[in-house]
């Protein structure tokens, strides 16, 4: 039996008079920029994760650089991160014009460390004139801090969040891969001043195509972030500065009100199926399965374990039709283009070790529990050496 990483196909089949209805709604319209489905999507969105204002953007790799330039990040100043992530994290960063600076991740959950932010914000940098940190070596002001709620787990925003405040940084919330994710009481994205979402096709709340979102808890940036959206403009034909072009087309706004109000419900059944990975790997000492604190909820967007002999194990399911994924092979200070930055291998132990040892296993809302059980059977029967 095969098992596939991710079947999209299940979940269009369980909506897709849906979905096509609301498509030929789009096209009967012919109205296919800034209309009503965009607009009802960031209402929707808003009332959904209990943020203040909601702003549709092209992706969720937009969704990072709108913030950061409505944030006020200036050219040359830092943002510090996680480089246990996807390349999107810190290529806004740069594309934003700013310098990206990376602490380690916690090796539990895989998520930016308190700890070593902590070490960072103190040890590495000095407070300048204006109060904010300055990176010692470089001369760069820190002026953002960005956690990312990795596979769908909150970063603990407590702690990071008082850091910031300490340090007068404004929190910018990756949460691309936490649509649905809470901590504390409260959803992902509105845990700090802006939060950016991805609607990419394999996230838990995904589009038929690129699609992003930001969350804001004050008028004016949400404000901000639609005037950057379309070209720094307010008026038609009409500039303050210099913006982009970012928009979400009616037909992403369309399918994504459809999977909206399912979302919840979906979320639910991945930990469903992330239960039954944790019965059918309990005690396996070569791996460690994904956990969550009291008070943190998780939606696996990815179902991560930490795998002796990974790149063997991934290889033996494959034989057996079990798919699996690296989710991330090379941490982004020791990516090529990064090299300009000066980390060196070692600098970030936790996240270089987990880059070496993370295998994603399948986890969809319509994985089957033959499927899952299909799983573990390979896992065991790799670390028992039966073959």
């Amino acid at each position: 039996m095969g098992v596939p990483v991710l079947d999209l196909t299940r979940q269009y089949a369980s909506i897709r008079e849906e979905v096509e209805g609301a498509i030929r709604e789009v096209f009967e319209t012919q109205h296919f920029i800034l209309g009503q489905n965009g607009a009802s999507l960031e209402k929707e969105c808003a009332a959904h994760l209990g943020a203040a204002h909601a702003v549709w953007c092209a992706s969720g790799t937009d969704a990072i650089l709108l913030g950061l330039r409505a944030l006020g990040l200036r050219r040359g100043e830092g943002v510090l991160t996680t480089s246990f992530t996807f390349f999107a994290t810190a290529g806004a960063i740069h594309n934003a014009g700013g310098y990206p600076f990376f602490a380690d991740v916690d090796p539990d959950t895989y998520n930016l460390d308190p700890k070593a932010v902590k070490r960072f914000l103190e040890h590495e940098c000095a407070p300048g004139d204006d109060g904010l940190p300055v990176h010692k070596v470089t001369g760069r002001t820190i002026r953002v801090l960005m956690p990312v709620h990795i596979y769908g787990l909150c970063a603990d925003m407590d702690a990071l969040n008082d850091l910031a405040r300490k340090h007068g940084l404004k929190v910018l919330e990756d949460a691309c891969q936490a649509y649905g994710a809470a901590y504390k009481g409260r959803r992902a994205g509105t845990l700090g001043h802006l939060g950016a979402f991805s609607f990419f096709p394999t996230k838990n709340l995904g589009g038929s195509g690129d699609g992003g979102l930001m969350t804001a808890g004050d008028a004016a940036l949400a404000d901000h972030l639609r005037m950057l959206r379309v070209h720094g403009s307010k008026e038609r034909y009409m500039h303050d500065e210099i913006g982009y072009n970012s928009r979400l087309d009616e037909l992403q706004a369309a399918v994504l009100r459809v999977k909206l109000p399912r979302v919840d419900g979906w979320n639910a059944q991945r930990a469903e199926v992330a239960q039954c990975y944790h019965e059918g790997l309990d005690g396996l000492a070569q791996v460690v399965t994904p956990s969550a604190s009291a008070g943190f909820v998780h939606i696996y967007h990815q179902y991560v374990i930490r795998a002796e002999r990974r790149d063997e194990l991934k290889a033996f399911l494959q034989e057996r039709g079990v798919g699996s994924m690296i989710y991330y092979p090379v941490p982004l200070h020791q990516q090529t283009c990064f090299r300009f930055l000066g980390y060196r291998d070692g600098d970030l132990p936790h996240a270089e070790k987990a880059a070496r040892q993370v295998l994603a296993l399948p986890v969809f809302a319509e994985l089957r529990r033959e499927e899952v059980d299909e799983a573990c059977a390979g896992i065991r029967a790799f670390y028992s050496g039966s073959r």
